[in-house]
């Protein structure tokens, strides 16, 4: 008997997608060591193997652009509509030479998020695709212009084959997907002590006075760090490798380490609006600090439940760029509910496909 395999399609637009999936495959792992997982995408092998700690085998494909950007907050519709039309143009022949690949690898089940092509991908090699995500790329186009239609109707379409979904918090509706299942919050769970992190980063303040700064993949072009002069008495963490040799300023320059694993360690993260370092602050219980972020669908959903599930502050990008980032001295905002998300998003996809593949 061949052993079970996984095919994990997902979507190259920054590392939040990525970083989610990742956390299911390493839960995989961690209890059915015997299935076997691909990743296709074009988000980077060392960011996959920061989360997954056993072997899979990286096929870099490109499915679909999500949207095409500068950095976490600049984005280019013309290029993403331009990118989205020459890649459903070249479908058949991409869906063929997967489906070829899935074959020779006795793939038996598909898990996306969230490039619609899968479905057809899967549906052409026979077998089931499951999806997950909190949000389709349906949901972030349609909020754009009618030049977006053709395309946003092939998503539907594809999307519409999708034999189940793991719709994830902080979501939106999904109604182009036929068979929903809620679950809880993915992510990584944090694997040094503070103890640990305080003497390999030399970060002395308390930790009322620990910052993450953290922008995703894609970064910031320009981090005003010329800020933390204002608090000399502070650290704050950095995976920017271009950034400035400062004081109070601790670049992280090592791919093992990940945002999660210093997030015990701080007394909050600044951010822009994304699903996966929020849900990963959400886990752990750490307050959020996000910019705002224009014509964005998925940005309205994210602050509404940072609103309603964390200690916050939502600020503009003038507050960031051009004010002196008093709002690290001010009160958070308290939650509006007591009730916390489920935590086991990662671990309940997992049991469900091992259960299906075993």
């Amino acid at each position: 008997m061949s052993q079970p395999t996984l095919y994990i399609a997902v979507t190259g637009h920054g590392f939040g997608h990525a970083v989610r999936t990742a956390s299911v495959a390493d839960k995989i792992q961690q209890l059915c060591p015997e299935i076997s997982i691909i990743f296709a995408t074009t988000a980077p092998e060392w960011l996959l193997k920061s989360y997954i700690s056993g072997d899979f085998i990286y096929r870099p494909r490109v499915f679909d652009v999500g949207v095409v950007q500068s950095d976490s907050l600049t984005m280019d519709k013309p290029a993403t509509l331009e990118k989205m039309q020459d890649i459903r143009s070249h479908q058949e022949q991409i869906i063929a030479e997967e489906v070829a690949f899935i074959k020779q690898h006795n793939v038996g089940l598909v898990l996306a998020d969230i490039p619609p092509l899968a479905t057809a991908i899967a549906e052409a090699a026979g077998i089931p695709c499951w999806m997950m995500s909190n949000f389709g790329w349906d949901f972030i186009y349609g909020a754009w212009d009618d030049s977006f239609r053709e395309i946003i109707n092939w998503i539907t379409e594809c999307y519409g084959k999708c034999d189940r979904l793991f719709r994830l918090p902080l979501s939106e509706t999904m109604t182009a997907f036929p068979n929903i299942t809620d679950v809880g919050l993915t992510g990584g769970n944090p694997r040094y002590t503070e103890a640990q992190l305080r003497d390999k980063f030399a970060i002395r303040a308390p930790g009322e006075k620990i910052i993450l700064l953290t922008f995703g993949g894609l970064g910031l072009q320009s981090i005003p760090y010329e800020k933390l002069k204002h608090f000399p008495d502070w650290d704050f963490i950095t995976f920017d490798r271009q950034a400035p040799d400062l004081p109070n300023l601790k670049i992280v320059r090592d791919n093992f380490f990940r945002p999660v694993d210093f997030m015990l360690l701080c007394s909050r993260i600044v951010s822009k609006p994304g699903y996966s370092t929020f849900a990963e602050a959400l886990r752990l219980d750490l307050p959020i600090v996000t910019l705002t972020r224009e014509d964005f669908a998925e940005a309205p959903i994210l602050f509404k439940n940072i609103r309603e599930h964390s200690y916050h502050q939502i600020i503009s990008t003038e507050e960031f760029f051009q004010g002196d980032w008093d709002f690290l001295t001010q009160s958070l905002i308290a939650p509006k509910t007591e009730i916390k998300l489920p935590k086991d998003g990662s671990e309940t996809i997992a049991q469900e496909i091992i259960g299906f593949m075993i």
